[in-house]
């Protein structure tokens, strides 16, 4: 299995496979906020990493406020990667923030991305960033103009090399791109969560040529919930089929809405690691895809919630 197998997308002027990985889960379940239980191991989560890429994933999301008291998502990737930063894209994020203690602060300023930035490559051990997406705080940023032009400096000046959007709707789509390019947008989005289609978004990044990269994708509504038990009758369904897992069917089915469609899925399991790879090969029938697409009553728009 490789993730070359569903084929690839460009950010900006770099090319990735479609099948990437969202490093959150690497931090254990402090991701959220939430401290309690035992961090994920360091060889274990070092040694995910190497594997994800070995089967060649070289689209890996991330953020420095993806830590919890003993593990950094940032620090695990530029200990595991380091050797290989060539070969990987790395994709992280920037606006909300954490104090030392793990609580949510506010969002920052514009004036206050550029140490965000910092940050974030100081982590990384790298001098310039691959892709920074703005994070929107829904609640309370109704325009994202001022803090995406702060970042249009910051990529101007050297230390973002593509930008990207996050948590967005088309009219902010519009706004930062009347300010600089646009490579990405991150939302959340799957079979139970389909708000960005409602609004036109998955649809419209296609039509520009951006990259539409859903967030829990497989949890839905579940959101950093780990994954569960899969009630939805027609995944099932589809998965026996195939002989595929319910995951794998989800990615698949997030996959097909089209070419510029990306999934970053994150897992600690190694062995959920490479079903998640292999979705990127899983082809479903017509049929199989207008009984998935069908409404399932449950779904809701993007919005509010942890940072992803």
């Amino acid at each position: 299995m490789n993730a070359a197998a569903a084929g690839t997308w460009k950010l900006g002027d770099l090319e990735v496979n479609r099948i990437g990985y969202g490093a959150m889960r690497l931090t254990g379940n402090g991701m959220a906020g939430n401290s309690d239980g035992p961090p994920i191991d360091r060889d274990l989560a070092i040694g995910l990493l190497r594997r994800a890429v070995d089967q060649g994933v070289d689209h890996i999301d991330t953020a420095s406020f993806y830590f919890s008291p003993l593990r950094s998502a940032n620090e695990l990737i530029n200990s595991a990667l380091s050797p290989r930063r060539d070969d990987v894209v790395v994709v992280t994020k920037v606006g909300p923030g954490r104090d030392p203690s793990g609580a949510w602060s506010a969002m920052a300023r514009p004036d206050q991305l550029r140490g965000q930035v910092e940050e974030n490559l100081r982590q990384l051990g790298r001098d310039r960033l691959d892709v920074v997406n703005l994070r929107r705080n829904g609640r309370d940023m109704h325009s994202v103009a001022e803090h995406f032009g702060a970042l249009a400096e910051l990529r101007d000046a050297g230390l973002i090399r593509h930008l990207g959007l996050s948590n967005v709707g088309p009219e902010h789509v519009a706004e930062a791109r009347a300010i600089a390019p646009v490579v990405c947008v991150q939302n959340s989005y799957g079979l139970d969560a389909r708000g960005a289609d409602e609004r036109g978004l998955v649809d419209l990044c296609g039509e520009l040529g951006i990259a539409f990269v859903p967030f829990f994708a497989v949890s839905g509504l579940r959101r950093e919930a780990a994954a569960g038990q899969e009630r939805d009758d027609r995944v099932r369904r589809v998965a026996r089929a195939h002989g595929a897992s319910a995951a794998q069917v989800r990615l698949a089915w997030t996959l097909h809405r089209g070419p510029h469609v990306l999934a970053i899925p994150g897992t600690a399991d190694p062995v959920h690691l490479d079903e998640n790879i292999a979705a990127g090969a899983l082809r479903l029938t017509p049929e199989e895809l207008e009984l998935l697409d069908a409404p399932t009553g449950g779904e809701a728009a993007s919005g509010g919630g942890t940072p992803a």
